[in-house]
């Protein structure tokens, strides 16, 4: 992996490379095309083409980070909605966009440091790594000693991560058909337009670190959790307690059944008991914000992005699934008219909007669910063909914004599921955790 010393920081730089993806594999294409004619037998010509593109797609995004590589790891969790054929020669490169990238030199990790901590930041430490323990879209970690013993993990923004977002997720907006056809029955713009969104808050440091000690403090000696405390932050660092363990994409890739059916329990259960337990919901679901310990429980890092539920979920999400389960489409219309789900004025077929809404709400019908990539290949398709009803009946959703984020969590959560091909007693979750679910 090649050092950057910062993000390419011109709009006209960093958009030649974004563009640099469906033209490169074009002409790769036609690369290959010639060496088929020359002898090459299709299937080597197709598999050459298929890893180069590959190759690009991590090298292009990983180099870029900022908006480029948040596109990359939303590419990379919604790879089980995939056409297997699509999906399967690209399934690695999408998981290394998970959770690393190519580091920042140390010149350029001590240059924030000293801005961040203090000239003096060497004297808080007795050992500083200064190649970085991870790599990622918006910001690199560093593993260290505190002088009193502690390990810690110190994360450090990119320079220039804000305008590298901003002129990324400008282009990337533009060319979203473009990439839309890498990734069929998946409408990209959404996504784009909910990064976004978010901008700020992900390029808030201080504002992450507050959310990571909430977390912490609810889940202190959690059976089944681990959140690492923080120690110290400001607007573009945060040194927190390092926990040590495996990546969640290794489970996915090579767990046994046993061990994937567990962590997806555990990772449901993560998601659905933070606003009871902590006011707030995670809401970056991807796995590389996830790590298995060694004694079974399930850690945690990566809270730039969170929802702020001091109430918890709203009561109106488990009324309303529970409802739909019983199959009484008038209830279930008039309570996402009135909670902002169905735009004024808009007519809707209460029987249409029950088969329309069942695949989401069937994980919560039986005792155990059995998730699968087919079983989410199958409702991407579903919900995405123009020529189905579904289509006209989407038009007349809407998403209102506070439950965005929990939109952003369920639909993420069931992909990682997905990837996972877990079976276990999801529904206790909701029963548990889900206000409104039970009468």
């Amino acid at each position: 992996m090649n050092p950057v010393s910062d993000l390419p920081r011109k709009a006209l730089s960093r958009t030649a490379k974004l563009a640099s993806l469906p033209l490169g594999a074009a002409g790769r294409a036609t690369v290959g095309l010639g060496k088929r004619i020359g002898g090459a037998p299709a299937e080597t010509v197709l598999a050459e083409f298929q890893r180069r593109t590959a190759d690009q797609l991590f090298s292009v995004l990983g180099e870029l980070k900022g908006g480029a590589m948040k596109f990359g790891q939303m590419l990379s969790l919604m790879e089980s909605a995939m056409p297997e054929e699509f999906a399967a020669p690209y399934r690695a490169t999408l998981t290394k966009l998970q959770d690393s990238a190519p580091p920042m030199p140390a010149s350029t990790v001590h240059t924030i440091l000293s801005r961040e901590l203090g000239s003096k930041w060497r004297d808080r430490f007795t050992e500083f790594d200064d190649i970085p323990a991870a790599a990622a879209s918006i910001g690199q970690v560093h593993r260290g000693v505190l002088k009193d013993g502690r390990e810690v993990a110190v994360k450090l923004q990119y320079p220039g991560a804000a305008e590298a977002l901003r002129a990324d997720l400008r282009q990337l907006g533009r060319v979203a058909r473009t990439f839309g056809s890498w990734v069929p029955g998946l409408d990209l713009k959404p996504l784009i337009a909910e990064l976004q969104e978010r901008i700020g808050e992900e390029l808030d440091y201080d504002r992450e670190a507050q959310a990571q000690q909430a977390y912490a403090i609810a889940f202190a000696d959690h059976p089944e959790f681990v959140v690492p405390r923080v120690i110290k932050h400001s607007p573009k660092a945060i040194v927190s307690e390092w926990i040590e363990g495996s990546p969640l994409s290794g489970v996915i890739a090579n767990g046994t059944k046993t061990e994937r059916d567990e962590i997806g329990l555990k990772y449901v259960r993560f998601m659905f008991s933070g606003p009871k337990l902590a006011g707030l919901l995670h809401s970056d679901p991807h796995p590389g914000n996830y790590r298995v310990m060694a004694d079974g429980r399930l850690g945690v890092v990566d809270f730039g992005l969170c929802a702020r539920l001091p109430d918890g979920l709203p009561p109106e999400i488990g009324r309303l699934l529970r409802i739909s389960l019983k199959g009484d489409g008038d209830q279930v219309v008039a309570g996402l008219r009135e909670v902002g789900f169905i735009k004024p004025r808009m007519e809707v077929d209460p029987q249409q909007l029950i088969d329309y809404l069942a695949p989401f709400a069937e994980p919560a019908r039986a005792a155990e669910f059995q998730f699968s990539r087919a079983w989410m290949r199958e409702q991407a398709s579903r919900t995405s063909d123009f020529r189905s009803p579904n289509a006209s009946l989407a038009l007349k959703l809407n998403l209102p914004p506070s439950y965005l984020l929990i939109h952003r969590v369920w639909i993420g959560g069931v992909a990682v599921l997905s990837q996972l091909e877990a079976q276990a007693p999801f529904r206790s979750v909701l029963e548990e955790f889900l206000p409104g679910f039970q009468d």
